[in-house]
């Protein structure tokens, strides 16, 4: 699998110490010619080598992930 090849944005991840969010782009994730993804990546601590959780979103899929975590955010 890719590396991101590209950092968006980190985002301190509320209620830990030293956790974040970390959006990137990764080119070729899935093996020479396959699709960029949009990454999100959860790290409990910050220095971590890999992250404890990560998502891969295609970008045809963005929109509608969006529209649904303003949707849980609504729910919280």
């Amino acid at each position: 699998m890719g590396q991101i090849t590209r950092i968006i944005q980190e985002i301190d991840l509320e209620g830990t110490t030293d956790g974040c969010i970390t959006i990137g782009i990764i080119a070729e994730p899935y093996g020479p010619e396959s699709q960029s993804v949009a990454s999100i990546g959860i790290l409990l601590q910050s220095n971590a080598s890999e992250p404890d959780w990560k998502v891969h979103i295609p970008k045809e899929n963005i929109d509608a992930v969006i529209t649904a975590l303003h949707e849980a955010k609504k729910a919280l």
